[in-house]
């Protein structure tokens, strides 16, 4: 085969394939541009899913007259100049390829003016070919109008999806940089209507606010992070009563350019480890705040990708920011009116105050060794359906699980235990046998050690037999038999194996739904649960405290 220089249309045509994946494509590139152009007000329109029409007008400085045309040229920016460059980007857009490569899929027009021009300037192309050029007057900043995307190239455009899919990713687009740059105005028109407008206060709740409801802004928790170091995070999260079943919330920025990166959302997600139930997801906006030597922002044509210097400084940085924001501003879960046009945004709950105390406790509970002063924020009123404890507080009503509550102590209490290598252990009369199959041998031959350190002594007996000689105390008489199966036949786990130990471990030495406490357990169980450090949920993310206040019981009664 003769080997040939592609011809410059074609070229052209790859290229756009490499930046211009969808219409969604086409909006973030524009509004890129419009945010280094530094606009106050950033209004998009599109329309057919962005096929038909796309247009971006902006208040930005503007593109002088004279460099119109060669802003359509391959390579031509006016954001780097020489190779040192690129090693400290600090513009969205800068490699020189988005309006040429749009240019070549579509038909484009172009309306823009600089400060000191008198007349702006207005250009349209065709297949990346200029077809008309003239003085038009507007205000500064400028106006691309893009349409009939991908008309030439038929292959491309029988891939899109319907027009609301196409519309849906458009306003996704839009709706990330609105709360990256809650400073900028954004307006959204989607056939014809405004689906979003944002006020540019410069406060990002506003910004949630607009793009996900009033609801999911007032269970926002402010990330403060490291904002005057480096990697600083800062951004807003989910309080864990509110969750997502996708993780199609997770919005991050790096120095507030919009990216994909699964380094940022495997730590976001570690971070309320054992917060939310699995398959729950939080709500994430995370601005990283690096030095433009610590991150390439040129692995990808679109830029949507990101490569780290330091990943695991990034990862603790995120993790820890998150987590921190999560124990600082724990909240007990509320039960808030069902009708949304009626409900108010949700207000922060009482947060279940820590106690001195040892926080030890055995099955079920048992009481301190010596007696304790009460300091109980909540006044115990007794136990409902053998299951949850109703506690009277400053503010209403509690319901406690009292089986997720005692987990989670004994979750803290085993990890404290293993920590400081004081795992009680019960030795058996004789050993116990127990068959496992080659997938649990497996498993067992992995983690010899790892059971030992909780406790279970174990040793090879045969090919399909291992001998049990202790167990870990606070599970002697349960069925630890069952337990021991569970986390053999469990051979994927988020996070760290011996964690989920524990949580079995826990899980299995726990009071059950439906057993009847004393009056002086169930005071010792909340004792115990007011003195840990993230009260509100259980290892496996289920809410352990929901609490109806006082003005929702008014409300119910009738009395406001």
């Amino acid at each position: 085969m003769t080997i040939r220089v592609l011809d410059k249309e074609l070229v052209m045509r790859i290229a756009a394939g490499e930046v211009v994946a969808r219409p969604a494509s086409v909006v973030k590139e524009l509004v890129e541009n419009s945010l280094d152009a530094a606009s106050s007000q950033i209004t998009v329109e599109a329309r057919g899913g962005g096929v038909g029409l796309i247009r971006v007008t902006d208040n930005g400085t503007g593109i002088a007259a004279g460099e119109v045309e060669l802003a359509f040229e391959r390579y031509a920016t006016s954001k780097i100049g020489e190779l040192d460059d690129l090693e400290s980007i600090t513009s969205l857009g800068f490699r020189g390829e988005a309006l040429p490569s749009i240019a070549a899929v579509a038909e484009v027009d172009v309306v823009t003016a600089t400060a000191g021009e008198t007349a702006g300037a207005y250009i349209s192309l065709k297949e990346g070919a200029i077809t008309q050029r003239r003085s038009q007057g507007r205000s500064q900043g400028t106006t691309v109008t893009v349409r009939n995307l991908f008309r030439n190239v038929p292959a491309r455009l029988k891939f899109l999806k319907t027009p609301s899919t196409e519309n849906s990713h458009i306003a996704n687009a839009v709706s990330q940089y609105a709360l990256a740059f809650p400073e900028v105005k954004f307006v959204l028109l989607l056939e014809g209507k405004v689906v979003l407008r944002t006020p540019g206060s410069g406060q990002m709740i506003d910004s949630v606010s607009e793009v996900y409801g009033l609801e999911v802004a007032g269970n926002m928790l402010e990330v403060k992070g490291t904002a005057d170091s480096l990697p600083g995070v800062t951004g807003a999260v989910s309080a864990p009563a509110l969750s997502r079943s996708s993780r199609n919330y997770l919005s991050f920025f790096v120095n507030r350019r919009w990216i994909n990166s699964r380094l940022l959302a495997r730590a976001a997600e570690e971070a309320y480890h054992g917060l939310l139930m699995v398959g729950k997801y939080p709500i994430v906006v995370i601005n990283l705040r690096l030095s433009p030597q610590q991150v390439d922002v040129n692995v990808h044509p679109t830029k949507n990708e990101v490569k780290f210097q330091q990943e695991n400084v990034i990862f603790s940085a995120v993790q820890r920011a998150i987590r921190q924001a999560l124990i600082e501003q724990a909240l007990v879960p509320r039960i808030e009116p069902k009708s949304p046009a009626t409900a108010a945004p949700a207000q922060p709950g009482l947060p279940i105050r820590a106690l001195s105390g040892t926080g030890h406790a055995a099955s079920p509970v048992s009481p301190p060794e010596a007696p304790v002063e009460s300091q109980l924020l909540l006044r115990i009123l007794g136990q409902l359906a053998s299951t949850y404890i109703v506690a009277e507080g400053p503010d209403g009503l509690y319901l406690i699980d009292q089986h997720a509550a005692h987990e989670r102590i004994l979750f803290e209490q085993i990890k404290r235990q293993r920590a400081q290598q004081e795992i009680e252990v019960q030795g058996l009369l004789e050993p116990v046998p127990i068959e496992v199959t080659p997938k649990q041998a497996e498993v067992l031959e992995e983690h010899y050690a790892d059971l030992a350190e909780f406790g279970f002594a174990l040793e090879p007996f045969g090919d399909r037999t291992c001998l049990v000689r202790t167990v870990p105390a606070l599970i002697h008489g349960r069925d630890w038999k069952a337990l021991l199966t569970e986390l053999l036949d469990s051979t994927e786990h988020k996070g760290d194996w011996t964690e989920s130990v524990a949580i079995s471990m826990a899980c299995h030495g726990a009071i059950r739904a439906g057993q009847t406490l004393a009056d002086s357990e169930l005071r010792e169980l909340v004792r115990q649960l007011e003195d840990l450090p993230l009260p509100r949920t259980c290892p496996h993310g289920r809410p352990i405290v929901i609490h109806l206040s006082l003005g929702q019981l008014s409300k119910e009664f009738g009395r406001s």
